[in-house]
């Protein structure tokens, strides 16, 4: 199969959109990719404001503490559990 050449792009954007509406099989042969792990590479995040009641607070504290990390990636950690299981990405423990 011969494949189509990718356009050069000028912004972020314009490339977006191109790859919208355009089949990546068309472009690139696939089985010739090869798997990459970029190991230093982080997941985007953003800080929220949420109102929690003191007794949660304090009980993820407690938590926490037993097993020897943080409130806040403890609460990260059971709340990326909860929404896994929700969407069927995980199963259940």
């Amino acid at each position: 199969m011969k494949f189509k050449k990718i356009p050069q792009f000028k912004t972020e954007k314009e490339e977006a959109d191109f790859w919208s509406v355009h089949d990546t099989t068309e472009y690139i042969d696939w089985e010739k990719a090869k798997r990459t792990i970029f190991p230093n590479l982080k997941p985007s995040s953003r800080a929220i404001p949420i109102k929690l009641p003191n007794w949660l607070i304090e009980s993820l504290k407690f938590l926490a503490n037993k097993h020897s990390t943080s409130y806040q990636a403890l609460l990260r950690s059971y709340l990326e559990k909860e929404v896994k299981m929700e969407l069927g990405i995980s199963k259940p423990h």
